[in-house]
């Protein structure tokens, strides 16, 4: 398969400048979009303890079950868009509404209040990672896209670590709602490095597009034409594979999102870690994630051929037995630590691969949309890990909560197995 255009030596290396600044540009901005997303993991236990407010941890969790599910919704709508927008004013408009409900968030001192203003920011969180998805498979040919792409996930881990590490810092100093202010003021600087950085497509630059053999699609094609729904229609709604990944994803977010939701409440209720230490916990977490993912990404394309779905098997079984250590083996702080690494380095591998195989299925005519449809399974999941979770702990304690986890975990390897046989993309069948 042929998946790049001939180019003379200087055209080449023009294309691979634009490459690397593509790679760095999104990977700053999705994790700032981690930065006014993920801020509220760490407020949650001081604002629950600030009783003018009066909320409770059933009430935080179904902050991020509805701001999930907005969230789920909102990227599966907005995969659409993107793959008919430019990526690059896309992206910066999402991240700039997301301040602007971040700092409303922020001033909120009443339960309604900082609901409706973190359902606003579920929603327009939606806006980042589909132009993403579309930036990436227009300037990386699908042989090289489970690396590249395994490079550019770990902008999640890094946005994550960034905010657990500045929200725990100023929550115990100047407050919560600084959780909120301070990262916005930050990811308004990003938002005019993206608007300078950034390009939609390697034409919008005068370079020649990435040509991948059995690819029917043409730059510039027309997205309401009965042709390209009818694309959609089939390798992306008609897709039996990419069904069982995204049904995978939403068993894959649960395991994610109760470590880096609930993993600061976790630590100090359970653990008796104080906040910024039980912070710095869940950035290990994130850190061991980066390392996992980057080699996921390079043994699916180096010895799986480019079919992630087997990388996760292995992935999925790692993160049950890494979890099932942490609940049961965690004798000391110190082993808690590490096993709570190893489960971030497992899970992170599914969580990056499961994107990239749904872009490289649906081809970059319609990668937006695929990514959209997993991440709405994914979110989807907030059920599970926010209010569903939030009730658990509360009713029948962690123990509990932790042995519905590994549950979850065995239902998702049995998705990634069912779709073993998927092929590595499906450019030979985009006809």
């Amino acid at each position: 398969m042929t998946a790049t255009p001939t180019m003379d030596a200087t055209t080449a290396a023009r294309f691979r400048l634009w490459q690397y600044r593509t790679l760095i540009a999104t990977m700053l901005g999705y994790a700032a979009f981690y930065f006014v997303r993920k801020n509220l993991s760490v407020a949650m236990p001081v604002i629950e303890a600030d009783k003018a407010i009066g909320v409770t941890k059933v009430g935080l969790g179904l902050f991020l079950t509805l701001h999930g599910l907005l969230y789920g919704v909102s990227r599966f709508v907005n995969g659409m868009w993107a793959d008919r927008a430019n990526a690059r004013w896309f992206m910066v408009a999402g991240l700039m509404l997301s301040v602007a409900a971040n700092v409303f968030f922020g001033f909120g001192s009443e339960v309604l209040w900082l609901g409706v203003a973190w359902m606003i920011n579920g929603w327009v969180q939606g806006m980042g990672f589909p132009p993403c998805c579309r930036l990436m498979t227009h300037w990386f040919p699908p042989g090289q896209l489970a690396t590249k792409m395994s490079i550019w996930n770990t902008s999640h881990s890094i946005g994550a670590w960034a905010t657990l590490g500045f929200c725990g810092f100023v929550a115990e100093r100047y407050g919560w709602r600084w959780c909120f202010f301070g990262p916005a003021v930050l990811c308004t600087i990003v938002g005019f490095i993206l608007f300078v950085m950034l390009r939609d497509t390697p034409s919008s630059v005068g370079l020649p597009e990435i040509k991948v053999e059995g690819d029917t699609g043409t730059h510039g094609e027309d997205k309401s034409s009965a042709d390209y729904k009818a694309f959609v229609r089939r390798h992306v709604f008609g897709n039996p594979a990419l069904w069982w990944i995204s049904l995978a994803n939403f068993f894959v977010y649960i395991l994610r999102f109760a470590v880096l939701d609930w993993g600061p409440t976790l630590l100090k209720e359970w653990k008796g870690f104080t906040l910024q230490h039980a912070s710095w916990v869940v950035i290990g977490f994130e850190v061991a994630g980066i390392v996992g993912m980057l080699l996921a990404g390079w043994l699916t394309d180096r010895v799986f051929g480019g079919r992630g779905p087997r990388t996760c098997v292995f992935c999925m079984i790692g993160a049950g037995l890494s979890l099932f250590a942490f609940w049961k083996l965690g004798q000391s702080a110190a082993a808690e630590i590490v096993f709570l690494g190893l489960a971030g380095f497992f899970i992170y591998g599914p969580q990056a691969l499961i994107g990239i195989a749904a872009a490289n299925l649906a081809t970059k005519r319609a990668a937006a949309t695929a990514a959209g449809f997993t991440g709405l399974f994914g979110y989807a999941s907030t059920l599970v890990s926010g209010v569903g979770l939030g009730w658990m702990v509360k009713h029948h304690g962690w123990d509990a909560a932790f042995a519905g986890l590994l549950a979850m975990g065995a239902c998702g390897l049995v998705c990634f197995l069912l779709a073993w046989r998927a092929p590595a993309h499906g450019y030979g069948e985009a006809k």
